[in-house]
């Protein structure tokens, strides 16, 4: 598509042109439809049909009149993907023409097909009726290519009996959770304005760019997203010369074209550069409300996709594509807000906001630390178990990051101390305001799982190719609980009781029994290792045992408490990443397998005999011949090697495939197959050294790290 000339169509104009955005709304719609909608956005209302006959009409001009002639309905099966089925806007009228309709029914309701999406045991096979159903919380846009527009609406998946299907459902879920019992906190604190709480994300998201020359000629790329193969250049990302380095004129015009149509959809897309590992970037937007922002960050993976093909690149968003540099994650920037503007991870400048600061990251702090097995299960996925503990990537041990002023501060609540802060100022809640805390309290801490940022805290475990959705449904459900005990402690208080000492009391007994998951040091130690299992906090290193947490009796009674999940989804969601799991290692190790038999051994092979016919000529003349019989030798090893590590990863393969039961086929895959797959590598990597490169049938990394 041809690039914007921003000196024609300002930023500012072309910014939400294909968004069907609230702004969009308010100036087409009725003002009384609009109103309506927006209560229903705040989920203070229903929706009607007849405000979604009104809503229809609008959103179908205002789409036609942009080129659409088609609209789907936009939604998230439990691939992690987006899925979408497209209907025309036309309608026969009898007398061989058409007519362009779309209905308030066809808005709010759509029938795809269900039968071939996960749904872990929650259907047969042959039950294919499945609902799509409008989520105003998140506007409609416009997806345009060369063939043509196309109006999408966001959707929540269910069946027919209305169990989830999808990831967006449990997300609204959690989100109404978390506002139900921050509100009776908020209430017990003693605001009485505030009448919803919703969370905030910005997910920065990394990835890589390769030339897409190179990328056709690794069929690794092109099958797992990963490179299965591949030894490492002399040159790696040891100088630190990408990072924020000069971004290359072609990634420059990818850039600014990802810009252009990310903006164009209404995604706040703010910052870009090059990242760590050489071809690595990473773009980030403004914050968002959560269900858009998981809605956004879907479309963000999308376009780069898109974008990168048409400038003959292609993007990677595996976690760990190159064994040896930097792995690519999503940094989950998440906050609480009210819809009258409290950011509630703000210290503030008085004493009732430092109260209801220290309580509502107290609440965090408990929930991080009793839940800590869920949020790790939240991230659990074979292309992050390359990453997490890895160049630059947080452990796997879930901790918190506070730096020392906040840590001072809840170290002295925790201790019942009420006298002056190193850095000055009380702390007793209610008698006078805490020292003044900057908006950032500390230096950041890259190699922290989850840290406090300011007003916000990064949950840096997230993979690169992740939906966001699932690690901000479990985070806000687990905060949601805590703040219902925290309320349920606040609402029991006998009149006439100090709500402050209240207050300052639940703080000091959170803080004190779950301060051991705050942690300001470096996370890739192996000190840190040693003294995380001292203060019993998990780690757990893969995810099969990661996801295991979501079948036990305390994790399914949590979702049920609070409405997110049934016994039967819990379940069936452990079921279904377990088998992705299994899925993905099956094709990398089948992918392997052929590779290794069908290109390099013959590759390797022919060398070898090459090299040994070379010698045998030079030793007819008398020449020395000892360096290239050496190296003929040990590539003969090599591959020798290579041919019996596949047998036994084939063997290996094939035995885990044959394992009926989920749970124990996964941990075949993760016990055998892949500890299979890492010896094939160690042999096919080390051959790649010998081998002289015309003669090598791969691209190498030097090619798919450094050519753009």
């Amino acid at each position: 598509m041809s690039m914007i000339d921003f000196t024609k169509t300002p930023v500012a104009e072309l910014f939400g042109s294909n968004c069907f955005s609230n702004a969009v709304m308010k100036e087409r719609l009725p003002k009384n439809i609009y109103q309506e909608l927006m209560l229903v956005q705040a989920g203070e209302k229903e929706l009607t049909l007849a405000v979604a006959e009104v809503a229809a009409a609008v959103m179908r001009d205002w789409a036609i009149s942009k080129g659409a002639s088609h609209y789907t309905h936009w939604f998230q099966p439990l691939t992690g993907l987006t899925a979408e089925k497209h209907d025309s806007f036309i309608a026969p009228t009898g007398d061989g023409k058409v007519i362009m309709e779309f209905s308030g029914k066809e808005l709010v309701k759509g029938e795809p097909d269900a039968s071939s999406f996960p749904s872990g045991g929650l259907r047969a096979t042959f039950e294919a009726r499945g609902y799509t159903a409008w989520d105003v919380t998140s506007p409609a846009f416009l997806k345009q290519d060369p063939t043509g527009t196309t109006l999408c609406i966001p959707t929540a998946f269910i069946s027919y009996y209305g169990q989830a299907l999808d990831k967006k459902v449990p997300l609204l879920k959690s989100v109404d959770a978390l506002s139900r019992q921050a509100l009776r906190v908020l209430r017990a604190l003693g605001n009485e304005t505030s009448r919803r709480v919703f969370t905030t994300v910005g997910p920065e998201q990394e990835y890589f760019l390769v030339d897409r020359e190179f990328y056709s000629r690794r069929p690794d790329l092109i099958l797992t997203g990963r490179a299965v193969f591949g030894a490492l250049p002399a040159k790696g990302q040891e100088m630190e010369d990408h990072y924020f380095g000069a971004v290359k004129e072609r990634v420059a015009g990818f850039m600014r074209e990802l810009n252009t149509e990310l903006w164009k959809v209404g995604i706040p897309a703010k910052t870009q550069h090059n990242e760590v590992a050489p071809n690595q970037f990473e773009i980030a937007p403004v914050y968002q409300n959560s269900t858009a922002a998981v809605d956004a960050n879907q479309m963000v993976m999308e376009t780069i996709r898109t974008v990168a093909r048409r400038h003959g690149m292609e993007a990677l968003l595996h976690e760990k594509p190159f064994a040896g540099v930097n792995g690519s994650g999503k940094h989950n920037n998440w906050s609480m807000a009210t819809d009258d503007g409290i950011n509630l991870f703000d210290p503030g400048e008085n004493p009732e906001a430092n109260a209801r600061f220290l309580l509502f990251t107290s609440a965090v702090v408990e929930a991080v630390d009793r839940y800590a097995l869920l949020i790790r299960s939240s991230v659990a996925t074979s292309g992050n178990d390359h990453r997490l503990g890895a160049n630059e990537a947080p452990p796997a041990i879930v901790s918190i990051f506070f730096g020392a002023p906040l840590t001072e501060i809840f170290d002295n609540i925790a201790e019942g101390k009420s006298g002056k802060t190193k850095s000055g100022g009380l702390i007793k809640i209610g008698v006078t305001s805490l020292p003044a805390l900057p908006k950032d309290v500390s230096d950041r801490n890259r190699t922290s799982p989850f840290a406090f940022t300011g007003n916000k805290f990064e949950f840096r475990m997230v993979g690169s190719s992740q939906s966001i959705a699932t690690p901000n449904t479990y985070l806000n459900t687990a905060v949601a609980q805590v703040l219902n005990e925290f309320a349920g402690r606040l609402e029991a208080l006998p009149e006439g009781t100090g709500r402050n000492e209240a207050v300052q009391e639940i703080i000091r007994e959170s803080y004190a029994k779950h301060k051991r998951v705050i942690f300001n040091g470096n996370g890739y130690t192996a000190e840190w290792v040693r003294e995380a299992e001292r203060r019993g906090l998990p780690n757990i290193t893969n995810a099969v045992d990661a996801l295991s947490v979501l079948v036990r009796s305390e994790t399914i009674a949590l979702f049920e408490s609070h409405g997110i999940f049934t016994r039967e989804e819990s379940e069936s969601r452990y079921h279904i990443y377990l088998e992705k799991y299994s899925k993905q290692i099956n094709i990398e190790a089948g992918v392997m397998i052929e590779l290794a038999r069908r290109s390099i051994f013959p590759a390797a092979s022919g060398f070898a005999a090459r090299l040994a016919g070379d010698a045998a000529a030079l030793a007819a003349i008398g020449a020395v011949s000892s360096a290239q019989e050496k190296r003929a030798k040990r590539i003969a090893e090599l591959v020798s090697e290579l041919y019996e590590e596949t047998g036994k990863l084939e063997t290996s393969l094939s035995e885990a495939q044959d394992t009926a039961d989920v749970q124990a086929q996964a941990r075949s895959y993760f016990e055998r197959v892949k500890p299979a797959m890492d010896r094939v590598r160690a042999r096919a990597d080390a051959l790649e050294k010998l081998v002289s490169q015309d003669a090598w049938p791969l691209p190498g990394f030097e090619e798919l790290l450094f050519k753009l």
